[in-house]
Protein backbone atom coordinates (compact mmCIF):
# COMPACT_ATOMS: atom_id res chain seq x y z
CA UNK A 1 0.00 0.00 0.00
CA UNK A 2 1.44 3.47 -1.09
CA UNK A 3 2.26 6.09 1.50
CA UNK A 4 -0.03 8.64 1.84
CA UNK A 5 1.12 12.10 1.70
CA UNK A 6 -0.67 14.83 3.74
CA UNK A 7 -0.40 18.27 4.09
CA UNK A 8 -0.98 19.69 7.87
CA UNK A 9 -2.81 23.33 7.91
CA UNK A 10 -2.89 24.55 11.26
CA UNK A 11 -4.11 28.30 11.65
CA UNK A 12 -6.09 29.86 13.78
CA UNK A 13 -9.09 30.64 11.11
CA UNK A 14 -10.71 33.52 12.55
CA UNK A 15 -12.46 33.36 10.11
CA UNK A 16 -10.95 30.91 7.18
CA UNK A 17 -11.10 32.37 3.94
CA UNK A 18 -10.81 32.11 0.14
CA UNK A 19 -6.80 32.65 0.52
CA UNK A 20 -6.92 29.93 3.25
CA UNK A 21 -8.60 27.55 0.55
CA UNK A 22 -6.06 28.48 -2.37
CA UNK A 23 -3.41 28.04 -0.30
CA UNK A 24 -4.17 24.46 0.66
CA UNK A 25 -5.18 23.69 -3.22
CA UNK A 26 -1.71 24.79 -4.25
CA UNK A 27 0.08 22.65 -2.09
CA UNK A 28 -1.90 19.40 -2.59
CA UNK A 29 -1.49 20.09 -6.68
CA UNK A 30 2.13 21.27 -6.56
CA UNK A 31 3.56 18.30 -4.12
CA UNK A 32 1.11 15.80 -5.12
CA UNK A 33 -0.69 15.44 -1.63
CA UNK A 34 -3.47 12.82 -1.01
CA UNK A 35 -5.12 14.96 1.35
CA UNK A 36 -4.75 18.48 3.28
CA UNK A 37 -5.53 18.55 7.03
CA UNK A 38 -6.87 21.95 8.47
CA UNK A 39 -6.39 21.75 12.06
CA UNK A 40 -7.64 24.94 13.92
CA UNK A 41 -5.67 26.35 17.08
CA UNK A 42 -7.09 25.62 20.32
CA UNK A 43 -4.91 28.30 22.30
CA UNK A 44 -2.51 29.77 20.07
CA UNK A 45 0.32 30.77 21.94
CA UNK A 46 2.09 33.36 19.27
CA UNK A 47 -1.32 34.58 19.52
CA UNK A 48 -1.81 35.17 23.70
CA UNK A 49 -1.97 39.18 23.38
CA UNK A 50 -5.03 38.72 20.56
CA UNK A 51 -8.80 38.66 21.42
CA UNK A 52 -9.18 34.79 19.20
CA UNK A 53 -12.83 33.83 18.49
CA UNK A 54 -13.94 31.10 20.68
CA UNK A 55 -12.63 27.70 19.13
CA UNK A 56 -16.29 26.11 18.51
CA UNK A 57 -17.06 28.82 16.23
CA UNK A 58 -13.64 29.05 14.30
CA UNK A 59 -13.88 25.13 13.96
CA UNK A 60 -17.80 25.41 12.57
CA UNK A 61 -16.17 28.11 10.44
CA UNK A 62 -13.88 26.01 9.27
CA UNK A 63 -15.58 22.82 9.34
CA UNK A 64 -18.21 25.21 6.41
CA UNK A 65 -15.24 26.43 4.57
CA UNK A 66 -13.52 22.89 3.70
CA UNK A 67 -17.11 21.10 3.23
CA UNK A 68 -17.43 19.46 -0.23
CA UNK A 69 -13.75 19.15 -0.97
CA UNK A 70 -12.51 15.55 -0.53
CA UNK A 71 -9.30 16.68 -0.50
CA UNK A 72 -9.90 18.46 2.48
CA UNK A 73 -10.41 17.39 6.37
CA UNK A 74 -10.49 18.95 9.81
CA UNK A 75 -8.17 17.42 12.90
CA UNK A 76 -10.17 18.80 16.24
CA UNK A 77 -6.70 17.56 17.78
CA UNK A 78 -5.06 21.16 19.01
CA UNK A 79 -9.18 22.21 20.03
CA UNK A 80 -8.74 19.17 22.19
CA UNK A 81 -5.74 19.61 23.80
CA UNK A 82 -5.30 21.61 26.68
CA UNK A 83 -2.53 24.07 27.01
CA UNK A 84 -0.71 26.03 24.66
CA UNK A 85 -0.82 24.63 20.56
CA UNK A 86 2.06 23.83 19.25
CA UNK A 87 3.56 22.57 15.57
CA UNK A 88 5.43 20.09 17.16
CA UNK A 89 2.28 18.18 19.28
CA UNK A 90 0.10 19.31 16.28
CA UNK A 91 1.88 17.00 14.16
CA UNK A 92 2.35 13.88 16.19
CA UNK A 93 -1.57 13.98 16.59
CA UNK A 94 -2.38 14.29 13.20
CA UNK A 95 0.17 11.38 12.38
CA UNK A 96 -1.61 9.48 15.07
CA UNK A 97 -5.04 9.93 13.11
CA UNK A 98 -3.91 7.50 10.53
CA UNK A 99 -3.72 3.53 10.28
CA UNK A 100 0.34 2.75 8.51
CA UNK A 101 2.38 5.12 7.32
CA UNK A 102 2.51 8.45 6.06
CA UNK A 103 4.29 11.58 5.00
CA UNK A 104 3.33 14.50 6.28
CA UNK A 105 3.95 18.37 4.91
CA UNK A 106 3.66 20.88 6.82
CA UNK A 107 2.33 24.05 4.91
CA UNK A 108 2.94 27.35 6.14
CA UNK A 109 4.02 30.86 4.20
CA UNK A 110 7.80 31.32 2.92
CA UNK A 111 7.60 34.41 5.69
CA UNK A 112 6.64 32.29 8.64
CA UNK A 113 9.39 29.98 8.30
CA UNK A 114 11.71 33.08 9.08
CA UNK A 115 10.37 33.05 12.73
CA UNK A 116 11.17 28.93 13.01
CA UNK A 117 13.91 29.51 15.28
CA UNK A 118 11.47 30.68 17.42
CA UNK A 119 9.46 27.46 17.62
CA UNK A 120 8.83 24.87 20.57
CA UNK A 121 11.39 22.14 19.97
CA UNK A 122 11.67 22.83 16.73
CA UNK A 123 14.61 20.57 15.81
CA UNK A 124 11.96 17.57 16.66
CA UNK A 125 9.08 19.12 14.34
CA UNK A 126 11.75 19.44 11.25
CA UNK A 127 12.46 15.20 11.97
CA UNK A 128 8.73 14.45 11.77
CA UNK A 129 7.50 16.81 8.79
CA UNK A 130 9.06 18.38 5.80
CA UNK A 131 8.06 21.95 4.81
CA UNK A 132 5.90 23.34 2.02
CA UNK A 133 6.36 26.75 1.87
CA UNK A 134 4.04 29.01 0.43
CA UNK A 135 5.68 32.09 -1.59
CA UNK A 136 4.75 35.65 -1.11
CA UNK A 137 5.43 38.72 -2.76
CA UNK A 138 8.37 40.71 -1.56
CA UNK A 139 10.07 37.73 0.45
CA UNK A 140 13.14 36.32 0.04
CA UNK A 141 14.48 32.93 0.59
CA UNK A 142 17.89 33.47 1.85
CA UNK A 143 16.31 34.75 5.00
CA UNK A 144 15.49 31.37 5.83
CA UNK A 145 17.36 29.23 8.23
CA UNK A 146 17.42 25.46 8.08
CA UNK A 147 20.29 24.78 10.39
CA UNK A 148 17.30 23.18 12.42
CA UNK A 149 17.22 20.50 9.42
CA UNK A 150 14.39 21.71 8.31
CA UNK A 151 13.44 20.13 4.61
CA UNK A 152 11.82 22.92 2.54
CA UNK A 153 9.93 22.87 -1.11
CA UNK A 154 8.67 26.64 -1.76
CA UNK A 155 5.72 27.22 -4.15
CA UNK A 156 4.71 30.20 -5.65
CA UNK A 157 0.62 30.25 -5.14
CA UNK A 158 -1.31 33.05 -7.02
CA UNK A 159 -1.38 36.06 -4.95
CA UNK A 160 -4.32 36.47 -2.59
CA UNK A 161 -3.61 39.42 -0.91
CA UNK A 162 -6.30 38.52 2.09
CA UNK A 163 -5.98 38.13 5.71
CA UNK A 164 -8.39 37.10 8.94
CA UNK A 165 -7.36 40.45 9.83
CA UNK A 166 -9.24 42.19 7.20
CA UNK A 167 -11.97 40.13 7.10
CA UNK A 168 -12.94 40.58 10.92
CA UNK A 169 -12.48 44.49 9.93
CA UNK A 170 -14.53 44.83 7.01
CA UNK A 171 -17.02 43.35 9.38
CA UNK A 172 -16.55 45.84 12.17
CA UNK A 173 -16.90 48.87 9.52
CA UNK A 174 -19.98 47.37 8.16
CA UNK A 175 -18.63 46.30 4.68
CA UNK A 176 -19.04 42.92 2.78
CA UNK A 177 -17.02 39.60 3.24
CA UNK A 178 -18.95 38.15 0.11
CA UNK A 179 -16.13 36.67 -2.03
CA UNK A 180 -13.69 37.30 0.29
CA UNK A 181 -14.99 33.97 2.73
CA UNK A 182 -17.26 31.25 1.32
CA UNK A 183 -20.75 31.80 1.32
CA UNK A 184 -21.40 29.70 3.98
CA UNK A 185 -18.63 31.27 6.49
CA UNK A 186 -20.04 34.07 5.96
CA UNK A 187 -23.52 33.91 6.68
CA UNK A 188 -22.60 31.93 9.74
CA UNK A 189 -20.16 35.45 10.59
CA UNK A 190 -23.74 37.19 10.24
CA UNK A 191 -26.27 34.74 12.17
CA UNK A 192 -23.58 34.62 14.58
CA UNK A 193 -22.66 38.27 15.01
CA UNK A 194 -19.26 37.73 14.89
CA UNK A 195 -16.58 40.76 14.99
CA UNK A 196 -19.50 43.07 15.06
CA UNK A 197 -18.15 44.81 17.92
Amino acid sequence: MPVRRVGVFGGTFDPPHLGHLVAASEAAFECGLDEVVFVPAGDPWQKHHLNVTKAEARLAMTALAVAGDPLFRISVCDIEREGPTYAVDTVADVRGEYNGDVELYFIIGADSLENLHTWHRVEELCKAVSFIALNRPGHSRSEVDTSFGAQVEYIDMPAVDLSSTECRQRVRDGQPLRYLVPEAVAAYVEEHGLYAA
